[in-house]
């Protein structure tokens, strides 16, 4: 069996197209995924950025 592929498909004006996540350690200390890319819907060209923060793992501060 191959590797699962974490992915994310997005549908703008009737058109699909599929973009892969990478895992991300964002710099606030949350972590999560993150896909760019481009997609033509439209007869347009869009610029399409995704963010998946996972809720809640981003570190605890520490009481001074």
């Amino acid at each position: 069996m191959g590797e699962q592929v974490d992915m994310a498909i997005i549908q703008l004006n009737g058109e699909k197209q599929s973009f892969i996540l990478g895992k991300k350690d964002f710099k606030t200390g949350s972590r999560g995924y993150h896909a760019q890319g481009k997609i033509m819907a439209g007869g347009k060209n869009y610029q399409i950025n995704i963010l998946c923060v996972e809720i809640g793992s981003k570190p605890k501060e520490k009481e001074k």
